[in-house]
């Protein structure tokens, strides 16, 4: 099974305090550009002093709002502060397992199931680091590349926590099945709560695209299917929602 990581092959432009403070603090980045507003301008240059990427040779431009607006997606919410960053290196889907966590400890990793919203994906990233997840997978197709809204909405997260494409998700599922991991669907149609599942130590948590859910290979592959038990005429959650309520549910196992 081939397995690469979803960053395009381009220098992208990274914005917003905490997309850029975290890309400059990433050792494996390789920046090319740190362009701030004259407001933000000291700001920049601290976070640059500080970095541990390798930093832009040309230190600090600054530049005009219309200037930076202009290289930035249209509405983008860059804080005065954006960084063309070069991909992150591939993170070989093996070395997620080699890397779990040892015996005895609870283990998430997160899959999704055609979730093409960034924003979206960006939040579960988010949710992901918070609740110490050791990966997201997504498909090769289907899912969004990694952009500065999808970086922008990871606020951060995007360092820490590996985000892998894979060429076919119910493959991946087996394998983290073969490494001990059990995979939880998320289905608001489902009979059982989480809360009512007693679930091993390595869990997948597999989400679905809203709307149309999980696929039905995907739902095969799954060994658990369970809801959010929601109490109002709204019967689902926002995907990025419920991983983070699910996620947190599964952070207490420890």
């Amino acid at each position: 099974m081939r397995e690469r990581d979803t960053h395009d092959k381009a220098a992208a432009w990274l914005y917003g305090r905490h997309a850029v403070e975290a890309a400059l603090g990433n050792p494996a980045r390789r920046c090319s550009r740190l362009v701030a507003l004259r407001e933000t301008a000291a700001e920049a240059e601290t976070l640059l002093r500080g970095a541990r990427a390798k930093p832009p040779r040309a230190g600090v431009e600054i530049v005009e709002r219309r200037a930076l607006e202009k290289i930035l997606p249209n509405g983008a919410v860059h804080q005065g502060l954006a960084l063309a960053a070069e991909p992150l290196p591939a993170v070989d889907f093996e070395s997620i397992l080699t890397t779990a966590a040892t015996p005895g400890t609870p283990q998430t990793v997160v899959a999704l199931d055609q979730v093409t919203d960034p924003h979206n994906v960006g939040a579960i990233l988010r949710s992901a680091a918070a609740f110490g997840a050791l990966a997201v997978i997504v498909p090769e197709h289907g899912a969004p590349s990694v952009t500065g809204a999808l970086a922008k909405a990871a606020s951060g997260a995007l360092e820490e926590v590996p985000l892998l494409r894979v060429a076919n998700l119910s493959r991946a599922l087996e394998k983290l099945k073969q490494a001990g991991f059990w995979s939880l669907g998320l289905d608001e149609n489902a009979v059982q709560t989480v809360a009512a599942l007693d679930l091993p130590e390595r869990v997948v948590l597999v989400l679905g695209a809203e709307g149309s859910g999980l696929r039905r290979l995907t739902r095969e592959h799954c060994d658990f299917l369970a809801r959010l038990p929601t109490r109002s005429a709204m019967a689902s959650l926002n995907v990025s929602n419920a991983a983070a309520v699910v996620l947190y549910a599964l952070a207490q196992r420890a």
